[in-house]
Parts: structure tokens; sequence; C-alpha cells
């Protein structure tokens, strides 16, 4: 079975600022862009071969504001805390402010980081269980 393409459209305030942030805190790759799209401005930005990638648009005509959700959340699993450390740090340093989660699972082995725009992203240090019985098991 073919794994269909997982695209998360976000409207933000500033393409140029997302970008910086999301491709220096992350380790994103612009992928694609376009302007003046009936309107829309936007940017693509992903890991090499990953099976997603955030689409961040303006819209010129009619302004979005962006609205983010407390538990609105983009999660990315770090198991080795070396690199979830430096993945952290890199989130500091691009600009994101560490925030406590709103729900305090995430506040246990991973850190939540606000941007510009109100979006959270969590930095979890730990592997994503894959098979049935990890998951039932990540649950207690």
């Amino acid at each position: 079975m073919n794994t269909p393409h997982l695209r998360i459209a976000r409207p933000v305030t500033s393409l140029t600022q997302s970008e910086t942030l999301y491709c220096t805190g992350l380790g994103l790759e612009v992928t694609g862009r376009f302007s003046e799209h009936n309107g829309f401005s936007g940017i693509m930005l992903s890991l090499p071969q990953a099976a997603w990638h955030l689409e961040f648009t303006v819209c010129h005509r009619h302004p979005v504001i962006p609205a983010p959700g407390s538990e609105d959340l983009l999660v990315l699993y770090y198991p080795d805390p070396t690199s979830w450390r430096q993945r952290c740090e890199k989130m500091r340093l691009a600009g994101f402010n560490a925030i406590n989660s709103y729900n305090p699972y995430w506040d246990h082995h991973g850190q939540t980081f606000i941007d510009h725009d109100g979006y959270r992203t969590v930095i979890q240090q730990s592997a994503w269980p894959v098979t049935p019985s990890e998951q039932a098991a990540s649950q207690i």
C-alpha cells in the first residue's frame, strides 16, 4: 500500500520570518514556493525524503490572521538525547520561544516551542512507536 504524502498548511504573518525560523530551528529545506497565485503567496518546507511538508501561506487580498490553539501541535520525535538537546538549542537560537505545554504530557520528555504566530512545536525526546504493542505501551 502506498502511503500518501501529508501537507500541513498554515496561514502566517510573514513568510520570510517563518522560513528562517523553521529552516534554522528544525533544519527544514525549501521544497517549493509560489507568489501571487490567486492572491496567495507561499512556501513549502520539508526534510529530505520526508513523506510530509509544511506549507506557509499569506493571503494578499484578505489577510488571514493565524489562530492556533494551545493543543495545535507539530510534534517531532528525537530518540537520541544528544540530537534532542541539539535540536532544542537550534530552536532557541532560531528565535522560537520555549514555553510550558498546555498538556503536561509533552513536558515530561519534551520541550514545547512557540513561533511568532503562536504555532507550537514539540521536540519530543522519545521514539515514535511503530508497532501496535509499542503504541499500547506508550499510552500507559
